[in-house]
């Protein structure tokens, strides 16, 4: 597995990947959680895939199996912002404005949204694999773009997996449930650590 790191200037350097990654959020987000997201019979894509946003995808075998979106809490894009304080703000009604405590703006702390692992990877070792390759993509765009922490949405289920793997995630809000999917969710924090750098975080 390997992974790209881009943003909409530069995703023409890496074929179809950035497209394949929509047709992977699709197949995830609305054909399997039924979520009421924009999205066409090939492609999801919203309001925050615009040039703020930042990619690291997952490939094997050239072949995107994985993905998230990253962008700046200072991020502004027509009416915009970045997802979780559009739906503090309530321009959303698919996520509560309760979801997050507090207004947060920082050109250091990024917003992560739609992480996608692709439902072919069966097997633990697979899912575990791709989502540390995600997760170097996330440290180089940290590295570069001077981000401090990421912070979104989260199943609650997933924030266990990915403290398991060393990803140093805390709670920053209460859970909600989802009525589309019947899922937990709540809003994480990460902060940017080195590589093999461990913390044990708090709920």
């Amino acid at each position: 597995m390997q992974n790209i790191s881009f943003d909409l200037s530069s995703l023409h350097q890496h074929g179809s990947a950035y497209f394949d990654y929509l047709r992977l959020r699709k197949r995830f987000f609305v054909d399997v959680l039924h979520w009421d997201i924009p999205h066409n019979d090939e492609y999801e894509m919203d309001q925050y895939d615009n040039p703020t946003a930042w990619y690291s995808l997952c490939l094997r075998d050239g072949e995107v199996i994985g993905g998230t979106r990253v962008m700046p809490t200072t991020s502004r894009w027509g009416k915009h912002s970045y997802m979780l304080r559009d739906a503090q703000k309530g321009v959303l009604d698919s996520i509560p404005p309760s979801a997050m405590r507090s207004d947060v703006v920082s050109p250091t702390v990024w917003e992560m949204t739609r992480l996608v692992i692709s439902p072919d990877l069966r097997t633990q070792e697979d899912r575990a694999q791709c989502l540390q390759v995600i997760g170097d993509g996330l440290y180089q765009i940290a590295e570069a773009q001077g981000v401090s922490e990421y912070m979104g949405i989260s199943a609650v289920g997933l924030i266990r997996v990915l403290r398991q793997l060393g990803f140093p995630l805390e709670r920053m809000g209460e859970p909600y449930h989802d009525p589309a999917d019947k899922r937990n969710y709540t809003v994480m924090r990460m902060p940017v650590l080195v590589p093999g750098q461990q913390l044990l975080a708090a709920e």
